[in-house]
C-alpha cells in the first residue's frame, strides 16, 4: 500500500492510498485475544525482498531533540521483510497496532487477495513483543482491504474497502470478551473529507488530514469538535499547516502536544494559553505517521528506499529520556 504522490514519501497505510482513490488523498489495556486469522503474514512476503536493517539502512531516522534517545526499530517479532507501517500504540505503550502488506510492490487491488494484508496487533508481555495477529473486521468468506486504524477505549475506527460498498468508508468496531465485534458504518459528514484521523482522549475534538477547501494547500490538518453527540464544521489548524502537506495528526494524552508529519520527517506543535504553536521538527528523514505511550515513547514508521522507490518500512520507536 503507498500513500498519495508528490513530495511525501510513498507510504504504504491503506487509508491515505484509498482516499486518493477517492480524491482525499489508541481504554483497551492488555488486550490478550482479538479476531484472528491463522495465515502467517511472514509466509507471504517474496524470497527475492531482503531485510534493510540499521547498518544497510541509507537514510537512518535522525532525532533533533535531546528528550529522546535515540530511534531503534522494533524486534523481529514485529518488523519483517515486509512492510509494517501505521503504528498504534495504547497508552499503556502494551498494546501495538499496526498495518502489514508483504510486499509494496504489489498493487492494492490485488493486496485484498493475499490473506494477509490489513491490521494486526501485538502485545508486550514481560518486557516482549508477542507474535502479531491479524485483527480480522469483516465476516467470514467476505472481502475486506482494512487500515488507518486509530483506537479509543473499546471502539477502533478504521477504513475500509469492502464489500457491500462503492468506495472507501470509515466503520467502528467494538473490543468485547476478548474480540473486536459490531462492525458498523461510521462515515463523518462527506463534505469534511475526513482523512487519516485522530480524536482526543476526552472524545471531543476530532482530528484529520484534508484536501479540503479552505486549507493552505496541498494537505491540511482539521479540526471539529464534538457539540451534542454531532462533530461541527472543521477548522483549520492554521499554526501547524504550509502551502505543502501535513498530515497524520497524533494528540497526546494531555491534550498539550499535536504531532504532524511533513517533509519527510515528524514535527511536534505544543499548545500554550490555549493556541497551537510553530512546529518543531523531531524525527527525520523517511518518518512519519507516530503515535505515543503515555510516558511519551515515540512509535513511528520508518521507510527504506532505494534507487527513489520504497521497498520496504519498518516500525521504530525513540524512547524518552
Amino acid at each position: 500500500m503507498h500513500r498519495r504522490a508528490g513530495n511525501k514519501p510513498q507510504l504504504m497505510v491503506l487509508g491515505v492510498l484509498l482516499f486518493l482513490v477517492l480524491f482525499i488523498t489508541g481504554c483497551v489495556n492488555n488486550q490478550g485475544s482479538h479476531n484472528q486469522q491463522t495465515t502467517d503474514r511472514e509466509s507471504k512476503i517474496p524470497s527475492d525482498i531482503m531485510k534493510v536493517t540499521p547498518e544497510t539502512d541509507v537514510h537512518p531516522p535522525q532525532l533533533y531533540s535531546d528528550e529522546w534517545n535515540e530511534p531503534v526499530p522494533l524486534p523481529s517479532s514485529i518488523n519483517t521483510a515486509g512492510a509494517e507501517d501505521s503504528a498504534y500504540i495504547m497508552p499503556d505503550g502494551n498494546t501495538l497496532y499496526f498495518f502489514f502488506t508483504p510486499d509494496v510492490r504489489v498493487p492494492v487491488e490485488k493486496q485484498v487477495l493475499d490473506d494477509v494484508t490489513g491490521i494486526y496487533v501485538a502485545i508486550m508481555k514481560n518486557g516482549t513483543w508477542s507474535n502479531p495477529k491479524r485483527v480480522v473486521l469483516q465476516d467470514p468468506g467476505k472481502l475486506a482491504l482494512d487500515g488507518a486504524e486509530f483506537v479509543l477505549g473499546n471502539t477502533i475506527w478504521f477504513a475500509s474497502a469492502r464489500e457491500g460498498y462503492t468506495g472507501v468508508h470509515w466503520f467502528t468496531a467494538e473490543f468485547q470478551n476478548g474480540k473486536w465485534n459490531n462492525w458498523k458504518n461510521a462515515d463523518f459528514n462527506p463534505v469534511y473529507n475526513v482523512g487519516e484521523l485522530h480524536i482526543t482522549s476526552n472524545g471531543t475534538e476530532l482530528y484529520f488530514h484534508s484536501e479540503r477547501d479552505g486549507g493552505k494547500g496541498g494537505l491540511d490538518v482539521w479540526v471539529s469538535k464534538k457539540e451534542n453527540n454531532e462533530w461541527h464544521e472543521p477548522e483549520n489548524v492554521a499554526a501547524v499547516n504550509t502551502p505543502g502537506n501535513e498530515g497524520w495528526p497524533f494528540v497526546n494524552q494531555e491534550g498539550t502536544e499535536l504531532w504532524i508529519s511533513r517533509e519527510y520527517g515528524l514535527w511536534r506543535s505544543k499548545k500554550v494559553a490555549g493556541q497551537w504553536t510553530e512546529p518543531e521538527l523531531i524525527i527525520s528523514p523517511l518518518a512519519g505517521e507516530c503515535s505515543l505511550d503515555a510516558k511519551g515513547n515515540i512509535y513511528f514508521t520508518h521507510h527504506f528506499y532505494k534507487d527513489d522507490k520504497m521497498i520496504e518500512a519498518d516500525i521504530y520507536v525513540a524512547y524518552r529520556k
